[in-house]
């Protein structure tokens, strides 16, 4: 996928205990603050072309220029999460992509065949599709797909604001809110 969108500019974890997994990055790893919102504000969810509510709960920070995301799913709605939880996974469920051009992007990976599996949408231009898992022959899914994440609007604005504080972070204030979205 870097050949289609660059770096990889997040690294996502699904955890059992987000805030316990918060404590031990920030303390343990030094990585922090984190921007955490228990009740992720996703808009027009979709899974394999189905609507559905999910409550996901998440905390952001930077390591340098890598975001790591921590990931708590609070329901069992059907999702990329879901499954990856069920085949006895743990980990990192995904890396993705930022785009300023979701639209070109989005249909130039549409038509290399990769398959849209799961999005939705987190504020004005935070729009985000993860793509159905695909293998190389002989090589077997190990349960990390990619995404394309829209960082046009306030989603990219907050982006910046928490990659520019992981910029000499001291361990003060480790977790923080996440600032409305509608007013960045």
């Amino acid at each position: 996928m870097s050949r289609y969108f660059g770096e990889i500019r997040q690294v996502a974890y699904l955890v059992p205990d987000i805030e316990a997994a918060m404590d031990y990055w920030a303390g343990g790893l030094g990585i922090g603050p984190w921007y955490y919102n228990p009740r992720v504000p996703i808009e027009n969810y979709t899974y394999r072309g189905q609507r559905f509510e999910p409550h996901n709960s998440v905390a952001l920070a930077n390591a340098g220029g890598l975001q790591i995301e921590l990931l708590q799913p609070r329901n069992d709605v059907p999702s990329m999460y879901r499954d990856f939880l069920r085949a006895g996974h743990s980990g990192v469920q995904h890396v993705a992509y930022w785009t300023e051009r979701f639209d070109a992007d989005l249909e130039r990976a549409e038509a290399a065949g990769f398959e849209v599996c799961m999005g939705g949408e987190v504020g004005a231009n935070g729009r985000f599709v993860y793509f159905e898992p695909r293998s190389a022959p002989g090589v077997s899914y190990p349960g990390t797909v990619i995404e394309l994440s829209e960082v046009a609007g306030p989603k990219g604005r907050l982006f910046k604001l928490i990659r520019e504080a992981a910029v000499g972070w001291d361990g003060s204030d480790p977790v923080r809110a996440f600032p409305d979205l509608r007013t960045l």
